[in-house]
């Protein structure tokens, strides 16, 4: 296996750094003692993580977060592993044109999402409600658990369940009992990747929230428009920390292999 060259190092550094950069400085100017944004150049402080108290739709917006984007890919990987498993393993009339309406979500900008959701969920009478904003987001999940789920699907090898069924295995017992834990890494790298998107989503979400349904990210960019205070970095850095905290403890006691490449950690 050849080595990378130095040009190669400095690349991937440089690399690196341009990604890292800007959530060390968010990081940085939540520290801030003044009431302004600028790095705490001049000393640090926990006055704007202690501000997050006195504004509870912060935290209520978190946890409206947390219940849709774990509801929306919830649901979106059980609907993703009948398709996934239609798609990768049979032939049939319109596959492709089936496979290209799944996926057109990530094709069409989520403004144009956005307006269309809104128009829609208004004639329904479904505007501004959760259920509309949990329809919504597993509609653009929905593309990131089946493409995952796919993957997963199409390197099974039928004559596991095949054994399975020459057993005396019924269809149910063969799904339940043999092909979903087969499939398992997929299904669990799909749901976290859906998880992750709709707890970022924002340019949809905005146009059919209200102001009961409104989602973190929602909040902090309304709050954005009429301050300039560091409390959003503040927020963003205690969510830069949880993030890396739960990742910490997936691999910890997963392992990141095993959700995203099906190999678990080394004994």
């Amino acid at each position: 296996m050849t080595r990378n060259g130095p040009l190669a190092l400095v690349f991937h550094a440089l690399f690196v750094v341009f990604l890292l950069a800007p959530m060390v400085v968010v990081c940085l100017v939540a520290f801030t003692p003044h009431g302004y944004l600028s790095l705490p150049t001049d000393g640090f402080s926990l006055r704007w993580f202690w501000a997050i108290a006195r504004y509870p739709e912060f935290v209520r917006a978190f946890w409206q977060s947390v219940w849709l984007a774990a509801l929306s890919s919830t649901i979106a990987v059980l609907l993703s592993v009948p398709a996934a498993l239609a798609l990768a393993r049979h032939r049939f009339p319109g596959r492709g044109a089936m496979t290209a309406l799944f996926m057109s979500p990530l094709m069409i900008p989520h403004v144009v999402l956005g307006i269309a959701f809104l128009r829609f969920f208004s004639l329904v009478n479904l505007g501004g409600t959760l259920t509309g904003l949990v329809l919504a987001h597993i509609v653009v999940v929905f593309p990131f658990a089946l493409r995952l789920v796919m993957s997963s699907a199409s390197g099974l090898d039928p004559s596991v369940e095949n054994a399975a069924v020459s057993l005396g295995a019924t269809p149910m017992v063969v799904l339940r009992r043999v092909t979903v834990p087969l499939i398992l890494p997929g299904v669990a790298s799909g749901w976290t990747l859906a998880f992750i998107q709709s707890f970022d989503e924002v340019t949809m979400t905005v146009f059919i929230a209200s102001p009961s349904t409104n989602t973190l990210p929602v909040r902090m960019f309304l709050y954005i428009q009429d301050n300039i205070d560091p409390l959003v970095c503040s927020v963003s850095a205690l969510m830069i920390a949880v993030s890396f905290l739960a990742m910490l403890v997936v691999d910890r006691t997963f392992g990141i292999e095993r959700l995203f490449a099906g190999r678990g950690r080394a004994s």
